[in-house]
């Protein structure tokens, strides 16, 4: 059952399955991006593995440093500890991810939201994101100065 979307501006997220529902076991959402957004930050998970399914457009992904192309019914498994982060390109694209186990839900994109309102419509606060981020389980890796 569908969830209330949750907006970060050029990004929304609606859950489809949250971990009580599944008994812990899975999260899937999908990832609606605005053309030229994503999330460029790299970042890993220890807790959880997360697998892309594209469904529309062609979203550019860095994997461990590898650059891959997701486009619709492709698929893509991020390991533990792999480092990744996407982009979109001059279209929209929408993707599912699905966390195993059910560790990744929606306080983490409404904790976000906040950051992203905070901005009051300039870049969100690093710092602020790079914190939400920790705080569920997420590695953010910081690029050199």
């Amino acid at each position: 059952m569908p969830h209330d979307p949750i907006s970060l501006g050029p990004i929304t997220i609606t859950f489809s399955v949250v971990a009580e529902e599944s008994n812990g076991t899975v999260t899937v959402q999908r990832c609606d991006v605005a053309a030229g957004s994503g999330v460029p930050l790299a970042h890993s998970h220890d807790g959880f593995e997360e697998t892309i399914y594209g469904l529309e457009g062609r979203c550019a992904w860095t994997l461990d440093g590898e650059d891959i192309t997701i486009g619709p019914g492709d698929t893509l498994c991020i390991r533990r500890g792999a480092v990744h982060s996407f982009m979109a390109g001059d279209h929209d694209v929408a993707f599912l991810a699905i966390a195993t186990p059910g560790v990744f839900g929606p306080d983490y994109f409404l904790e976000l939201r906040d950051v992203v309102r905070a901005a009051a419509g300039g870049p969100p606060d690093p710092a602020a994101m790079a914190e939400v981020m920790r705080r569920h389980g997420l590695t953010p890796v910081l690029q050199p100065a």
